[in-house]
């Protein structure tokens, strides 16, 4: 653990650094682009962080082992968490490029309802008070919820247009991004990943 929390220092540090002093202006977007690095990273982790809860759901299910439980509501919730992080950053953007906080653009309606999605999962955790139905339903309808997730994420904004730049990976299977561009966000990528183990594996010591 010690090692994760001094490569998250090293690489938060390496991150700022090349966001603010190295990494160019992007064409059409100048130096606000720097808010990928903060707002992609944000995004990825919270795709992982259900994904991975809903593992430990389907874990659950087949051992009843109420650590799985924990694992997957913890997950979950820094998923949740990671998500509105981007929905925030994401927000600002839109401002400072189209002049509002929120025009109801096809990838702000589907993360908004991505946010209703686990957000019903906390309500409904804390709705059932007793700990073995609490954690059965909890882990079905996580299994359920999770396979919106792609679907909203990366499938139903690309159906529609969208005032949202390209993606990374665009329809042609190719990235195009200047190098230092796309080094930087790999490490800010991988940065905010070693941060969501971090935060699991911290409060599975902390219950343990």
């Amino acid at each position: 653990m010690r090692y994760i929390s001094l490569s998250i220092l090293i690489l938060t540090v390496a991150v700022l650094y090349l966001t603010f002093f190295q990494v160019p202006p992007v064409e059409g977007l100048g130096y606000l682009a720097r808010i990928i690095f903060f707002h992609i990273p944000m995004a990825w982790v919270s795709v992982i962080a259900f994904i991975i809860g809903a593992y430990f759901s389907f874990k659950y299910l087949k051992t009843k082992d109420l650590k799985y439980d924990s694992l997957s509501s913890r997950s979950l919730k820094i998923g949740l968490v990671f998500v509105l992080l981007a929905t925030f950053s994401g927000a600002i953007f839109s401002k400072l490029t189209w002049g509002a906080y929120w025009n109801w653009d096809p990838r702000q309606t589907t993360i908004f309802i991505l946010i209703l999605l686990y957000g019903a999962y906390l309500t409904l955790r804390s709705a059932v008070p007793e700990e073995i139905k609490r954690a059965k339903i909890s882990a079905i309808y996580s299994l359920f919820s999770v396979v919106a997730v792609p679907f909203l994420m990366f499938i139903i904004p690309r159906l529609y247009f969208s005032l949202h730049p390209s993606p990374i990976l665009n329809e042609s299977g190719t990235i195009n991004m200047e190098t230092s561009i796309l080094a930087t966000l790999i490490l800010a990528v991988t940065d905010a990943t070693l941060i969501y183990i971090k935060l699991l594996c911290y409060g599975d010591k902390n219950n343990a």
